[in-house]
């Protein structure tokens, strides 16, 4: 449930001619996007081309060697480290391993940005540690180490770190990893329903095509360290358009309101015959991806 969670009005975030190295390697380049306030954007694109170098200079972990990122009217690098994490929550793809720590203890840190290191935990604190817990569904877990946890549960632990800051924009690089299916889903719907109901703008890093159509309001592809396309999902989810972008041929269906993609297998013991209509209104069907409606299409 999240309709106890205090409102935090979206912010707009928009990057000017960002070019970012890593050592000696450029992997962004001349990027110009903007994310609009209040709105849930997808960042897709093959492995290694700049996503998560992408999201983490939106989110100023990184300083671009030229362009600059902006937080509404404020230029991010204008912004104290604390203050940019009192407005921006990111969690990274491989966050570090906290040893000695559990659950409650590592939601919590979700606030020093509010409290400092070490200053003391008050009433506001408690109830977003106890909010951010509830949501990814941890209540019975607080007291588990966060090392004897599953891939899964330590997973929808950092999330609830990064929900427990309260910011006005969360960046999540593939906040899906380690879940199962069930979880994926039901995380995704979670946190889309917390941006409807508090106006957070969210900004995800998703592998899962027809996750990211289903539960993004927009969605932006990346190639060779370069944003090629950015669009609706509906515009997006375009086979010719993703076949330039992953190098795999797609179909795409529709399915419930939802644009869904389908690799097109052949070879190597595929099928090359899935040209035909895919049957989506038998029971083969319905169940399996009947999780998905209620991304953008409903509650």
């Amino acid at each position: 449930m999240t309709e106890s969670l205090t409102p935090a009005a979206g912010a707009l975030l928009r990057a000017e001619g960002l070019n970012v190295a890593v050592g000696a390697r450029n992997v962004l380049t001349q990027v110009d996007v903007t994310f609009a306030a209040g709105r849930v954007s997808a960042l897709c694109g093959p492995n290694g081309c700049g996503k998560s170098t992408l999201l983490r200079t939106l989110g100023g972990l990184l300083k671009p060697v030229s362009g600059r990122v902006w937080l509404d009217d404020t230029p991010l690098d204008s912004l104290r480290a604390r203050e940019r994490a009192r407005r921006i929550a990111l969690l990274a793809q491989t966050p570090g391993m906290p040893f000695g720590m559990t659950v409650a203890e590592l939601v919590a840190c979700g606030r020093y940005s509010h409290t400092g290191m070490g200053g003391r935990l008050g009433e506001r604190d408690n109830l977003a540690i106890e909010r951010a817990l509830h949501l990814m569904e941890l209540d019975t877990l607080c007291t588990r180490d966060v090392t004897a946890l599953s891939g899964g549960e330590r997973q929808r632990a950092f999330i609830a770190m990064a929900l427990a800051q309260e910011g006005n924009v969360l960046l999540l690089d593939e906040p899906t990893t380690y879940l199962d299916v069930r979880h994926q889903i039901d995380i995704l719907a979670r946190i889309r329903e917390l941006n409807r109901e508090t106006g957070m703008t969210v900004v995800w890093v998703l592998h899962d095509l027809n996750q990211a159509a289903a539960f993004s309001d927009a969605m932006l592809l990346m190639r060779d360290g370069k944003l090629v396309f950015s669009g609706t999902p509906d515009e997006t989810m375009d086979p010719d358009r993703l076949m330039e972008v992953f190098a795999t041929p797609m179909q795409r269906i529709d399915f419930q309101g939802l644009p869904m993609c389908l690799p097109v297998l052949a070879g190597q013991g595929g099928r090359s015959d899935v040209r035909d209509p895919v049957e989506v209104g038998g029971s083969n069907t319905s169940n399996t991806s009947s999780g998905l409606n209620g991304g953008r299409h409903g509650g």
